[in-house]
């Protein structure tokens, strides 16, 4: 696969994940300052691991969700809560992954997420 085809293959991957509306917003966004970095993450993230065949979308996001985590990257986090639905990731589950990451990550870690995933399932009700 040649680098254009792993970006029109990523841009599938990174638009059936975080949705339409949110890659539109981010390549309308996109300036010379990123454009390298855009291209970079659709090439690299989206479409040489998100589309590897050896974990299905659904444990993907889980793990990026659980990684955001700890990494306390909470814009990210919301980025990647809001689009586990496009995954199949059900609320139950992300509940389970912050219980998870309270052990691994620390408390304050896990309920920072919990104010975060509060949030954004109250976007989704909205």
């Amino acid at each position: 696969m040649d680098e254009r085809e792993r970006f029109e293959s990523g841009m599938r991957v990174r638009r059936s994940v975080l949705g339409d509306e949110h890659v539109n917003r981010a390549e309308a966004a996109k300036t010379a300052l990123d454009a390298d970095f855009q291209d970079l993450i659709t090439r690299y993230a989206w479409g040489e691991i998100w589309t590897r065949a050896g974990l299905p979308l659904h444990t993907r996001s889980l793990i990026a969700i659980s990684l955001m985590v700890a990494l306390n990257r909470s814009e990210e986090l919301r980025i990647h809560m809001r689009a586990a639905a496009n995954t199949g990731v059900t609320i139950e589950e992300i509940g389970e992954v912050l219980l998870q990451c309270a052990v691994y990550c620390g408390v304050p870690a896990a309920n920072s997420a919990f104010v975060v995933a509060k949030e954004v399932f109250s976007e989704r009700e909205g």
